[in-house]
């Protein structure tokens, strides 16, 4: 027999039972496999009892420590897009600061937000803004989360008090994705071919420029959900945003990618935004190293023209400002009778700063309101 010298110090054997008993340790003993040892003097053993003894003496060191409390938590839905939002934010914090690149440093917190929950009706019939954001905004401002991590075409164009979203990260591709098993583009379906989306937007600026197709609108779910309908016959096509289909590398799925001219995106699409309490200066520290400045100018001129318009689900509008080769900001925007029979566009261009380019997407907005006249988005 060898003489114990373990990192654990010296053991003796002081009692024996047939029974198979838990591992457990107090004060300046070990009990394991029905033995009891003493931590304070020497003992003779097999040496495979000797690595059994240090292994279970350690597990339980490891077991009583106390938990690190994450510095970051980090609110999103449940979805796979959201999720993968969730973590390209955790990854690029980690990446810019060491002490959060450190293990348990950062949690993600999935919530169901109203969105999630009701699956069975149009987002236009279930209520306008928020409903993909309340519950994580609810949840950010009692502290139960530190930032939240948005879509930014969810996020309603006024922000719930003791919130500020100061950090747009660089955005995806804006354009949308057309998907089909049997046609190359909206132009090839055959008449009366069944398009299925949930947005009014892809709808109204179909049905315009292809009236003899048909569109499902309550056609709800995340990505991998839309793709199993489309695959089991329920419609012929879909419309999906590209950047959701490269966030999640599903662009295999992809059979065209249209054009800005042929379908203008979402105010906002592409893009995602990080909010967090007002006075919680370390996080706004944070989220300042990961705003990509472009993209949040881009965003507010867009959100100035929607908040112009008072959009909501029933309404399809769209909206994009974007850097022209000069270095100036063009913006284009668009509103359209639910059922694309009228389709109202306009343009701006000007300096890409925040003051010129809200009040382009305010000016874009008056315009159109003025040439839609009353009753026009209920048609």
């Amino acid at each position: 027999m060898e003489t114990l010298t373990s990192l654990c110090a010296s053991q003796t054997l002081v009692s024996h039972t047939a029974r198979p008993m838990p591992i457990s340790a107090s004060g300046s003993s070990v009990s394991a496999n029905g033995y009891a040892y003493s931590l304070n003097s020497r003992a003779f053993l097999p040496r495979k009892q000797r690595m059994s003894i240090i292994k279970a003496s350690v597990a339980v060191e490891q077991q009583t420590e106390k938990p690190k409390v994450a510095l970051v938590r980090i609110g999103t839905r449940g979805s796979p897009l959201a999720l993968a939002q969730a973590h390209e934010t955790r990854e690029k914090l980690m990446a810019a600061h060491s002490e959060l690149a450190e293990e348990g440093a950062i949690e993600i917190v999935i919530i169901k937000t109203t969105g999630d929950k009701i699956l069975s009706q149009p987002l236009a019939d279930i209520g306008g803004k928020g409903l993909f954001t309340k519950e994580i905004d609810e949840a950010l401002i009692n502290g139960d989360i530190d930032i939240a991590v948005h879509s930014m075409k969810d996020v309603p164009t006024y922000l719930p008090e003791q919130t500020i979203l100061p950090c747009n990260m660089e955005r995806e591709d804006v354009r949308d994705a057309f998907i089909s098993l049997n046609a190359s583009s909206l132009a090839d379906l055959a008449a009366g071919s069944i398009i299925g989306t949930a947005s009014l937007r892809r709808k109204s600026q179909i049905l315009h420029r292809y009236p003899s197709l048909k569109v499902v609108e309550n056609f709800r779910g995340n990505v991998q959900t839309r793709l199993r309908k489309l695959n089991e016959g329920v419609v012929h096509a879909t419309l999906l945003a590209l950047a959701g289909l490269r966030r999640l590398n599903m662009t295999e799925n992809v059979t065209a990618t249209l054009s800005i001219d042929d379908m203008l995106p979402a105010v906002a699409q592409g893009a995602i935004g990080i909010a967090c309490r007002t006075n919680d200066d370390k996080m706004a520290e944070y989220l300042a190293s990961l705003n990509h400045e472009e993209t949040r100018l881009a965003v507010t001129c867009e959100r100035a023209f929607l908040e112009t318009l008072d959009g909501s689900c029933r309404t399809p509008i769209a909206g994009y400002a974007s850097r022209d080769e000069n270095g100036d900001c063009l913006f284009k925007g668009l509103v359209a009778s639910p059922d694309g029979t009228r389709v109202l566009e306009t343009s701006r261009k000007g300096r890409y700063a925040l003051d010129d380019m809200i009040l382009m997407g305010k000016d874009a907005g008056k315009e159109l309101l003025s040439r839609a006249g009353p009753g026009f988005f209920n048609s």
